[in-house]
């Protein structure tokens, strides 16, 4: 006699065998959700949908959202991926997601992926900023970069009082190698901008003095504004993007391999071993360089002057003598010690605000020409105004 049993349908399998993925809700006595994880999660099958789960979490707020794996089988990302999405769920409607009832190699792995927020999230808080708010960090920044250039000058200046003190700590054979990188080596670059300036100078004063029959005072009009202006602000926007970035990317290579730190260590004031012989071999050569601008520019000139013109070397010259005077190089030379020390001091400050990184020595060279070139800008419009006013 046979007597029928009553068996259990069989459950699903995945492609590889395993049982399928499971995720029952079910709600709790005090307004909680639980949610069972049964079976195999494997990304590359067809994983539960969690529709069901978002959609009871956004309805009444539920007391918490807690799990069973007890019937859990093995799991990869897409079990992960599916509890990131329902905890950010929780996150926005402020529901406990309670983890106690998951395998504690799922809590680790969901605690590594929440450990550093996202850059959306960022981003998104960003946009969510007001307008006021956006500008009061911006003030903000604004004043703590205005506090960090002057702590730089000033310990720069306190440097300067232990050199003429001859207390200072730098090596002259630095001094000697930067003084060839920012003079000599620069020549080159100078040459060029210097003389196509003076020419561009000339090719429009002669365009317009021609109309009057005045070609001869092309000569005074470059002279003039070479040794003025010209000379002095096209030598230090050429050592900005030139000399300012490479001051900037040695020294943020610097900070990123610790060798500041190694200084530091060892009891050398980084500031004065690797910043001062920067700083004065820029100041030094900015002069020289004005006036070698200066006369590429006055040259620049002459070959329009007398190509283009008519007019003779002889004229030329006594035009441009007659013109300049000794007075007239002054606000030039001026400018060019100060332009130097500018284009010194925001390169060698971006390189050492540099970060750890390699990116940020990129930034920190793109910073230091862009600071570098602006406030030459604003130093020659300040000193303009004020040899005005001095009648010089």
């Amino acid at each position: 006699m046979r007597v029928a049993t009553k068996t259990k349908p069989a459950q699903p399998r995945t492609a590889k065998g395993a049982a399928a993925p499971v995720a029952d809700v079910a709600r709790e006595k005090d307004g909680g959700i639980l949610l069972r994880l049964a079976g195999a999660w494997h990304l590359g099958d067809e994983l539960p949908s969690s529709q069901a789960v978002e959609d009871a979490l956004r309805g009444t707020r539920p007391a918490a959202l807690r799990f069973d794996s007890s019937a859990l089988g093995a799991w990869d990302t897409g079990l992960l991926t599916f509890l990131d999405r329902l905890a950010r769920v929780c996150t926005e409607r402020e529901v406990p997601f309670d983890r106690a009832g998951l395998p504690p190699g799922v809590t680790r792995m969901l605690d590594l992926a929440h450990a550093v927020p996202s850059r959306t999230d960022a981003a998104a808080a960003k946009k969510r900023d007001g307008f006021l708010a956006r500008a009061g960090l911006r003030a903000l920044a604004m004043r703590k970069a205005g506090g960090e250039i002057v702590d730089f000058v000033g310990q720069i200046t306190i440097a300067l009082g232990r050199l003429l003190r001859g207390r200072a700590r730098f090596r002259g054979i630095d001094l000697a190698l930067f003084m060839q990188d920012c003079g000599p080596a620069a020549l080159p670059i100078v040459t060029l901008i210097s003389f196509l300036v003076g020419v561009i100078l000339a090719f429009v004063g002669a365009v317009q003095l021609e109309q009057f029959g005045a070609q001869i005072y092309v000569a005074d009009l470059v002279g003039l504004a070479m040794v003025r202006q010209m000379g002095a602000l096209m030598a230090a926007i050429i050592m900005a993007g030139r000399t300012g970035a490479a001051f900037a990317a040695q020294l943020g290579s610097m900070k990123v391999n610790e060798e500041i730190d190694a200084l530091t260590t060892m009891g050398i004031p980084p500031l004065e071993f690797l910043v001062l012989p920067r700083f004065i071999a820029l100041c030094l050569m900015m002069p020289l360089l004005c006036l070698y601008a200066d006369v590429l520019g006055i040259i620049g000139g002459f070959v329009v002057g007398t190509s283009m013109l008519g007019l003779s070397f002889s004229q030329y010259w006594n035009q441009t003598v007659n013109a300049l005077t000794l007075l007239d190089c002054l606000p030039g030379l001026i400018m060019s010690v100060f332009f130097g020390a500018l284009v010194a001091t925001f390169g060698c400050l971006r390189g050492m605000q540099c970060a750890g990184s390699s990116s940020a020595v990129g930034d920190a060279a793109t910073s230091a020409v862009v600071s570098g070139i602006v406030s030459i800008i604003v130093a020659d419009a300040i000193f303009t105004v004020l040899f005005d006013i001095l009648g010089i």
